[in-house]
């Protein structure tokens, strides 16, 4: 089913086919009239597809944006937002750090309720107990693999640096899954599809974090700033966001959804993209409904990671405030 080198092309494909998207004819009269607008995408995970969703379907022109939608790694997005050179960031760990350095940000939805990662390990290592004294491949220091590793592994009584030493191996699945099957590492957390095609290569999956853990991801933010100068079009973006994500929780939408998931991650497998999808189900939030304490476990989680002692209180992160309007409104008030 996957051939050598797929991860390494799904990755390349994926960074060209955002800005690869045919215009339908219903938006083309507009196209002279629609705000430009960027965002930098720090993933390849299969959670933004809400996101996604509404670049496909035209969502974001809708509502007058022409969005670019770039993907990058978690530093360089970060460094792109701090210096205006994109509007809006998807790198929500980013976000959740610049309140202790002076650039007021705010996370303006979650599309995610719990982590679609799968922690995977080598064939030989069946059991959570026999990772203790080996090397598991994380993500940058503080990105969300990072995170949830720890997590994990504390889920399973071991310690951090201690019991397990975790590697920095950069933001990309396919990357961890790489060094997973060269023995760089014993186990890797692999977002939706690397934990797919890791079982089917015959790895184990120890556990899927989001059967043991809360943690909102995939999101999208902006300078408070931006909020302040273009609430409208900050509304606008929010509600084309939280179109999409009805569109993919919507049952009778399984297909058209599946079809997003082909074309934007080049999948040709109906059945791994059936797959794909299901493990998608199981994180959705629903209505992007996410409780404070939800996202304080989150704050709390990449301070740790990221070695910030000062505290953050979600209410210095997040602004939901468009999300409870464009709910209310997309939900005819209910």
């Amino acid at each position: 089913m996957f051939t050598p080198g797929w991860c390494a092309r799904f990755v390349l494909v994926l960074s060209l086919s955002a800005g690869a998207v045919a215009v339908s004819p219903k938006h083309a009269l507009s196209q002279s009239s629609l705000k430009k607008l960027r965002m930098g995408i720090a993933a390849t995970s299969v959670g933004f597809l809400p996101i996604y969703t509404a670049y496909h379907r035209g969502f974001y022109k809708d509502e007058g944006i022409d969005l670019e939608i770039i993907l990058m790694s978690l530093a360089a997005a970060n460094n792109a937002f701090f210096k205006g050179e994109i509007e809006y960031s998807a790198g929500l760990t980013g976000l959740a750090l610049a309140a202790v350095r002076n650039y007021p940000a705010k996370i303006l939805i979650f599309t995610i309720a719990k982590p679609l990662q799968s922690f995977m390990s080598r064939k030989e290592i069946k059991e959570p107990r026999d990772l203790k004294g080996r090397k598991v491949a994380g993500s940058s220091p503080g990105g969300s693999a990072t995170i949830l590793a720890y997590q994990a592994l504390r889920h399973f009584g071991l310690e951090p640096g201690k019991d397990v030493q975790v590697l920095p191996m950069g933001g990309s699945g396919a990357g961890r899954l790489a060094v997973l099957e060269q023995g760089v590492v014993d186990a890797s957390l692999l977002s939706v599809p690397e934990n797919i095609i890791a079982l089917h290569k015959g790895y184990n999956e120890l556990i899927f974090l989001g059967d043991v853990v809360t943690f909102p991801q995939n999101g999208f933010g902006t300078s408070a700033a931006r909020i302040q100068q273009q609430p409208d079009e900050v509304y606008r973006m929010v509600r084309a966001t939280m179109r999409g994500l009805m569109f993919v929780t919507e049952e009778a939408n399984r297909d058209q959804s599946r079809d997003v998931m082909m074309r934007q991650w080049r999948v040709s497998d109906t059945k791994l993209a059936g797959e794909m999808l299901g493990y998608l189900k199981r994180g959705l939030a629903k209505d992007a409904l996410i409780g404070a304490e939800a996202v304080q476990y989150f704050i709390d989680l990449t301070r740790e990671t990221s070695n910030i002692t000062q505290p953050i209180n979600a209410s210095q992160v997040v602004d939901f405030s468009f999300l409870d309007k464009a709910r209310k409104e997309l939900r005819g008030g209910r």
